[in-house]
Order: C-alpha cells, then sequence, then structure tokens
C-alpha cells in the first residue's frame, strides 16, 4: 500500500468524507527540505466531512493531524490541507 493509499484510508474510516482528494506532491519539491526520491513526502490533502461542521479551521486541522500521526512520524513531511463541512466553500 502506498503512503498515499495509507492517507486515504485512514482519513475515509475516520471522516467519512463527501468527498477526498489526495495528491502526491512530492516532484514539486526536488530538491527541497525533505524531499525523498520516489515520492511520498508532499500531500495536498481536501476533505469535505460532515465531522468538521462546528468546528474551526485549528479543530479541524488538528483533527486530521491526530488520524495521520505515524504518517508524519514517518515518510511524510509535509501536507496543504483544506477540510471543509458540507456545503461550505473553500
Amino acid at each position: 500500500m502506498t503512503m498515499k493509499d495509507d492517507i486515504t484510508k485512514k482519513l475515509t474510516e475516520a471522516f467519512a468524507p463527501a468527498r477526498l482528494d489526495v495528491i502526491d506532491e512530492s516532484h514539486l519539491h526536488a530538491g527541497h527540505s525533505g524531499h525523498r526520491p520516489g515520492g511520498g513526502t508532499h500531500y495536498r490533502v481536501y476533505i469535505v466531512s460532515p465531522a468538521f461542521v462546528g468546528k474551526s479551521r485549528v479543530e479541524r486541522h488538528r483533527m486530521v493531524n491526530a488520524q495521520l500521526a505515524d504518517a508524519f512520524a514517518g515518510s511524510v513531511h509535509a501536507m496543504a490541507l483544506t477540510a471543509l463541512a458540507p456545503g461550505e466553500q473553500g
């Protein structure tokens, strides 16, 4: 299983998202800190979930980061995150 697959699985199980996009952007960071050959280091995540209703942006990020703590302890160096509740624009 790739890191992208692992992130997708964990977020799907934790948040039952209406939409989830996990994009490996590692190739855009070649030569930068944390980059490793083969990718799997830099991600962009867009998630829409009812679990985020009534939560602040910081709370949403903390919720996602808690689910992915082991990924950050391993190969993931950075993640750009957009976390929205259904009906929000972002």
